[in-house]
């Protein structure tokens, strides 16, 4: 699958009349199989809608999103329920844990949604990669914020995924455990996966392979192969450039 996400000409428009915002104007990217993209911009650009219009779990006011070779418009809430159980994982910042759940319950969950086995050599790893291996068997209530942020990264990652969209997926982690959580996605891209990421951070920028900027709903600038510093300056004058025009 050479394109597993694909917008064309999507907008996103809130409210009506003069109330209206419109958070995507006209947005058109493809991210290739095997890709790890950070997405980036000033508070309000439209970063996060356009995460939820390319994941399917909001509904662009026109233009076509494309989803593992799916044309999302028409379908409902059902068919991309299945289609994302499928093929999709997410790292958002509200964990999504099942209370009830332990770690490795909670991390294992979706594959079992799914009808498949768990891979447990696998599920271990990516446990352990994230600095859990000595907490599998507590449930959510007995963890930290950056712990339960962890475990919601394993999930996602230890379902192997054709598609992984990340909201801010190290915010709530140390900086050691940060570097180890995206190395590990670095390796799933390495292995054919394709990962989707907002981030305000540059150095979580910089392990990916491209760099999209939004201003005002739309896509500004790229940057293939990004260094910490060079997201750094490109974003400093974006948000300069936004201030003056607001």
């Amino acid at each position: 699958m050479a394109t597993p996400v694909q917008l064309d000409e999507v907008h996103k428009t809130y409210g009506r009349g003069e109330s209206a915002v419109e958070a995507l104007a006209g947005v058109s990217v493809a991210f290739p199989a095997g890709t790890f993209t950070a997405v980036m911009g000033p508070s309000g650009s439209g970063k996060s809608t356009l995460l939820h219009c390319a994941a399917g779990l909001d509904t662009p006011t026109s233009g076509r999103v494309t989803l593992v070779g799916t044309d999302l418009k028409g379908k409902n809430e059902t068919q991309l329920t299945e289609l994302r159980r499928e093929h999709v994982a997410f790292i958002f910042q509200s964990f999504n844990l099942m209370p009830a759940l332990n770690v490795e319950q909670n991390v294992t969950l979706p594959t079992l949604l799914a009808g498949r086995a768990p891979d447990k050599a696998w599920v271990d790893q990516v446990i352990a990669r994230v600095g859990l291996a000595q907490r599998v068997k507590h449930r959510p209530g007995e963890l930290s914020g950056g712990q339960q942020q962890r475990v919601a990264i394993a999930r996602a990652l230890a379902a192997r995924p054709a598609v992984v969209f990340a909201d801010e997926p190290t915010g709530a982690l140390d900086t050691t455990t940060a570097l180890e959580v995206l190395g590990l996605m670095r390796e799933l891209v390495s292995a054919g996966q394709t990962i989707v990421m907002v981030t305000h951070d540059p150095v979580a920028a910089s392990h990916a392979d491209n760099v999209l900027f939004l201003v005002d709903g739309r896509i500004v600038s790229q940057m293939a192969s990004p260094s910490v510093d060079a997201v750094a300056s490109t974003l400093a004058h974006l948000g300069e450039q936004s201030r003056r025009q607001r």
